[in-house]
């Protein structure tokens, strides 16, 4: 580790933060709502020589506690992200991402897109606008509901067509939305993008 940077680590927490590609990525749960056939919690303890199994979910506190001792103007966007589903903890997620905004910071959420199965009460995706999201990455990794739900294994039933009307009111809502596959599955990247472009979201594969 290079002179003067953080290791994302906070006492009996674990790693919630952690730098990439010019962005400070947020890891506040490892719980998520889906088991994919290819989560690389399976096959690693995190990513870019940070371990991602949180000892416990931080609080808001210590959350905000970090990114007050971090240069925030130094990334690019700060993404919500990492080894669960950011929107198990959607009041934290919003409490967070308003204190980044009043920040002027960019702010993405990487999510599997089941907040409104989880939530469906509340109107999420209004409820992420309010708060200031300026972007969201739909993980959609399959062209078919069948593939979905053989490959990602969501804990709720309907969660692929969920998961479109999430992206969907995302896009209605003026939210930046790109919608991601992971192209070493079998899968058919090609109808995944159609899908994905005539949402009206752009499509990436990761």
């Amino acid at each position: 580790m290079k002179e003067n940077e953080f290791d994302g680590n906070l006492e009996n927490v674990g790693t919630l933060c952690y730098e990439g590609h010019d962005n400070l990525y947020l890891n506040i749960t490892n719980r998520c709502s889906a088991s994919c056939v290819f989560c690389i919690r399976d096959v690693s303890d995190g990513v870019y020589g940070y371990d991602l199994r949180l000892k416990k979910e931080p609080s808001v506190e210590d959350i905000l506690n970090k990114l007050e001792s971090i240069d925030l103007g130094k990334y690019r966007e700060v993404v919500f992200t990492g080894f669960g589903e950011a929107t198990l903890r959607f009041d934290v997620l919003l409490e967070v991402t308003r204190w980044l905004k009043e920040r002027d910071v960019k702010v993405r959420l990487d999510t599997n897109g089941h907040a409104q199965l989880l939530y469906p009460e509340r109107n999420v995706v209004a409820e992420l606008k309010e708060a200031g999201l300026d972007e969201v990455s739909v993980s959609l990794n399959a062209e078919s509901e069948s593939k979905y739900n053989e490959l990602c294994r969501p804990a709720f039933e309907g969660s692929y067509n969920a998961m479109l009307d999430f992206t969907r009111d995302a896009i209605a809502a003026g939210i930046q939305t790109r919608m991601t596959v992971v192209g070493f599955n079998d899968i058919d990247v090609k109808k995944c993008e159609k899908i994905a472009l005539d949402i009206g979201a752009v499509f990436h594969v990761r």
